[in-house]
């Protein structure tokens, strides 16, 4: 269970999250939706451990409090994040990599999960160089499988993608979670959270948690949009 209290966040004299409490249970995935510039991603990269970032507050995995771990000992402690534009690692093969972050698998296994989520042919190239967005989001989404996070932050994992290539990358969420891992996936959009299976909706607007609610929340924001949550 990821279990975050009073989470407040700044850069220099801009405070962007202003306490945020959220808890997400493993196996659930809890959807953060809000207008830009509202935090949503900023609360990401703060769960991960962004050293730009001057915060506060409680962040627990189980009983484990790693608010003060840096980004890699939270990575060790089970936290994977894939990003809005993922990074290209030229000289670095995604095989290579995905023995990294996992050396217990077994070439069998990895060649499975790779054909799983459909990017067996990029096994031998560098990690997201010359890909599509919605290959990029694929070989993510891979990585996440192969790394077996105890929470999985998911930041804008529909950017860019056209309606075939979300169909594809919710689908493969929703058919590789895990019960042990606590997942969020931030979006502005509700078109993703249509063919997700999502426990609870979280809006976010102005570095506050507004409301919290079940699918419902998707509805209400197609229908009004984030005016009606703003002052």
């Amino acid at each position: 269970m990821l279990s975050v209290q009073n989470l407040k966040v700044s850069i220099g004299e801009v405070q962007i999250l202003k306490g945020i409490d959220m808890e997400v249970p493993s196996g659930e995935l809890h959807a953060i939706m809000g207008p830009n510039g509202s935090g949503k991603s900023t609360f990401c990269h703060a769960v991960m451990g962004n050293p730009d970032y001057e915060q506060s507050g409680s962040i627990q995995i189980g009983d484990t409090d790693i608010s003060k771990l840096p980004q890699y000992e939270r990575s060790s402690a089970g936290i994977f994040q894939s990003f809005q534009y993922p990074v290209g690692l030229p000289g670095v093969t995604l095989n290579e990599y995905v023995n990294e972050i996992n050396p217990g698998l077994s070439n069998d296994e990895i060649l499975e999960l790779s054909r799983k989520f459909n990017v067996e042919q990029f096994l031998s190239r560098d990690v997201n160089v010359d890909l599509s967005g919605g290959e990029k989001k694929r070989s993510e989404l891979f990585q996440l499988a192969i790394k077996k996070p105890k929470v999985a932050l998911l930041d804008e994992i529909d950017s860019g993608l056209d309606i075939d290539a979300i169909k594809s990358v919710s689908g493969l969420i929703n058919e590789n979670r895990n019960e042990d891992t606590s997942y969020i996936l931030v979006t502005h959009y509700s078109r993703i959270l249509k063919y997700l299976n999502v426990d609870q909706v979280h809006i976010v607007v102005q570095g506050n948690v507004i409301k919290s609610g079940g699918e419902e929340l998707i509805e209400e924001v197609d229908s009004n949009g984030y005016t009606q949550y703003q002052e």
